[in-house]
């Protein structure tokens, strides 16, 4: 399955034309791009709590500890390092329940 490597979003069937730039490293999301570079790191994060936020009924805790999980799980992120993701991060089963309202 084709993804985001910034974010995991799914670049495939209703996705496919969310492609905003394709690096060496993989593809980027048009949500995670500006003037046809990555976004800062911080963007990233942000827009992960955004989205998240909106699934989760609005708990800023929780959706932050979600999208660390999310992105952390990226490799994209162990060689770009970002501040944001270190802290808390949503348990398993937290997780899940979130992507089970996906």
């Amino acid at each position: 399955m084709k993804t985001c490597i910034t974010c995991g979003m799914p670049l495939e069937g209703e996705h496919a034309g969310d492609i905003g730039l394709e690096t060496p490293e993989g593809l980027v999301c048009i949500h995670d791009i500006v003037d046809g570079q990555i976004k800062k790191p911080e963007d990233v994060f942000e827009g992960g709590v955004r989205f998240f936020l909106s699934i989760n009924a609005g708990d800023r805790d929780l959706a932050e500890r979600i999208t660390r999980k999310n992105m952390n799980s990226l490799p994209y992120w162990k060689s770009h390092p970002c501040e944001a993701l270190n802290g808390p991060e949503a348990t398993d089963e937290e997780f899940q329940a979130v992507l089970a309202k996906m």
